[in-house]
């Protein structure tokens, strides 16, 4: 009696890889083991010691903002000039490169790192805002009864860059119905006029819409574990003035509210 269960049945047999195809698997896999090792030691030694001239920025980051500049200088000129030629654009280099060497602006520190897609998601929700506030403020033109009321509402950020911090006013600014009339920059506290505020309810759903962009700039700009603090601000202790609690009050809402929908999926 043979041990094989079912030995009316046939049975595939297990079938190796062809001599040939097998070769060069074999091949491959020593080509990475052999120079897998060596290359990331070379990269490895190029970033430690490799270092980009000054009149580049020093930094690679740095460099980019620069190139950036520079890129959106040449655009300027070509736009004046009304014809994209090898001329103007040559030329457009030489006088950006001009530019930016005679008359440099101060530096602006880049420390945090862009995430493209929670960037677009902090874009969606401000041309969603956009139209949202415009008819808001549209209706309240032409509605019947007394004339709105607005308000100046204090506002504190947890957002460490003055970069980001820029863009998160602008933000506020292109929206309609807000408009940001003083900074205190030391206190990262934001003085905000918002157009039509009648009861507290509406100045907590305002706070609850800034809590959201203050979430989405750091989400897409500076989170904690990929800050890099910029040589430009020397050894100031206080460069971007926010407390770790404050980081931390933006990560708890943000925990929070990660529960709230989890229970509310299960319930």
């Amino acid at each position: 009696m043979s041990n094989t269960p079912y030995r009316d049945r046939p049975h595939a047999k297990p079938a190796g890889k062809r001599p040939i195809p097998a070769f060069f698997g074999n091949l491959w896999r020593q080509s990475i083991l052999l120079f897998a090792w060596p290359l990331t030691t070379a990269i490895v030694w190029l970033v430690n010691h490799l270092r980009m001239p000054t009149w580049m920025g020093s930094d690679l980051r740095e460099f980019g903002v620069r190139a950036w500049g520079l890129l959106w200088l040449t655009g300027v000129w070509v736009l004046l000039w009304g014809k994209v030629s090898w001329g103007n654009i040559v030329m457009g280099v030489i006088i950006g490169i001009i530019v930016m060497s005679v008359l440099p602006l101060p530096r602006v520190p880049v420390e945090g790192r862009l995430h493209p897609l929670a960037a677009l998601n902090l874009l969606v929700s401000m041309l969603w805002n956009f139209f949202i506030s415009s008819a808001q403020v549209a209706w309240a033109a032409i509605r019947p009864g007394p004339p709105p009321l607005g308000c100046v509402v204090r506002v504190h950020l947890a957002i460490k860059s003055d970069l980001v911090l820029t863009l998160a006013v602008n933000y506020l600014n292109l929206v309609p119905g807000t408009m940001v009339v003083e900074i205190d920059h030391v206190h990262r506290i934001l003085y905000v006029h918002v157009f039509d505020v009648r009861t507290q309810k509406q100045v907590d759903h305002f706070a609850k819409q800034m809590a959201y962009v203050e979430r989405q700039f750091i989400r897409a700009f500076e989170r904690d574990s990929e800050w890099h603090p910029s040589p430009y601000h020397g050894i100031d202790d206080d460069y971007h003035h926010v407390p770790y609690t404050d980081r931390q009050r933006v990560a708890d809402g943000a925990q929070i509210r990660k529960r709230r929908k989890q229970k509310e999926k299960d319930s």
